[in-house]
């Protein structure tokens, strides 16, 4: 039994961020040492006085697609579609707004009026809709789409770039890596200057990250499965800091699910055993007292109260632990969730 409800604290409204920090490094920075329990306040940019020469960076180079789709039924009314994972060449899974029966032929517009339709094929348990469309959309979604940010989210994006990490290369995600923002080119050159490396992986991240575990007991929680890939650049880069004695230091918990995924299928434990390139679905549930294989320290952001990204946090520092430093970030009021403040947990 893993009680949800001890996974739930009180996030006062003004404490979500509704735009993000300029410049991008400077959001603020809660520093949480797991040996000694203390915290320390910092700004993101002071982020290199942690790291130490031979420790390895592993971001997720994943980029948001501008999937948020907006037209109306081909029998008259609006609707919306969040587009959320490709099934093949021309379908896809999709949320779309209010009660659309199969067999619904949707008329999509963009802003530049291009059009594409879609017609509604099948419904599915978590509520979604597979909708195949009527040509390959992937490389017109500029032209059809808008940037989908969270519902939290309320305040216009001016610059849909900022929903992006700088170093975003592969194109797939309904949602950012958000960890990655706080990064700028010159930050990511600066702690490279001091002998950190920096390494990639992909996951393309699915809403259902930040859905809330609806279940009493969170072991009950039906996890979701998100695409990933690790190279063998980055596998080579992991084994090499393992065996010089460095750290391994996620950017993000979607890059921390990529590397725990492999780790746990080929079976590698955080004192033996080198990573071999892998990519795949990845439907790894990381919970206390879950043993973290290959990643020792970890930047993330604030996350959602009852939320599979506080259960693997949690259990990489302690629940306790971790439920103290949201208490104080939220006293000394720290900006919470995708366009907030980060975390360095060592």
């Amino acid at each position: 039994m893993l009680p949800i409800a001890n996974f739930d604290y009180h996030l006062p409204p003004e404490r979500i961020a509704q735009t993000p920090v300029e410049p991008r490094d400077h959001s603020r920075l809660l520093v949480l040492d797991r040996a000694t329990g203390q915290l320390e306040h910092r700004h993101f940019y002071e982020i290199g006085r942690y790291l130490r020469p031979g420790d390895l960076l592993v971001a997720n180079d994943s980029r948001v697609l501008p999937a948020r789709l907006y037209g109306q039924k081909a029998s008259g009314g609006k609707t919306e579609l969040l587009l959320l994972k490709q099934r093949d060449p021309q379908r896809w899974e999709a949320l779309i707004k209010g009660k659309v029966a199969i067999g619904t032929r949707l008329i999509m517009t963009g802003h530049s009026g291009a059009q594409a339709e879609a017609v509604v094929e099948a419904l599915l348990e978590s509520g979604s809709r597979i909708v195949c469309f009527d040509q390959p959309i992937n490389q017109r979604l500029p032209e059809l789409g808008s940037m989908p940010t969270p519902p939290y989210i309320t305040a216009p994006l001016s610059d849909p770039e900022r929903y992006q990490t700088v170093y975003s290369a592969q194109a797939g995600s309904a949602a950012a890596p958000t960890a990655g923002l706080h990064w700028t080119p010159a930050l990511i050159e600066q702690v490279k200057a001091q002998g950190v490396g920096w390494a990639s992986v992909t996951l393309h991240v699915g809403l259902d990250t930040f859905r809330p575990v609806q279940t009493e007991n969170a072991l009950d929680h039906q996890i979701h499965s998100e695409w990933y890939e690790l190279s063998a650049e980055t596998a080579q880069a992991i084994n090499a800091t393992r065996a010089a004695g460095g750290r391994i230091i996620t950017v993000g918990t979607t890059s921390t699910r990529v590397v725990e995924t492999v780790a746990q299928a080929q079976g590698i434990h955080l004192d033996a055993g080198e990573i071999q390139p892998a990519s795949g679905w990845s439907n790894i549930y990381i919970y206390p007292p879950y043993e973290y294989r290959v990643v020792n320290s970890l930047i993330t952001n604030f996350h959602l109260p009852k939320s599979t990204l506080l259960l693997l946090v949690s259990a990489l520092a302690s629940r306790e632990q971790i439920m103290h430093a949201y208490a104080e970030a939220v006293e000394r009021e720290y900006r919470f969730f995708s366009f907030g403040d980060a975390m360095l947990i060592l």
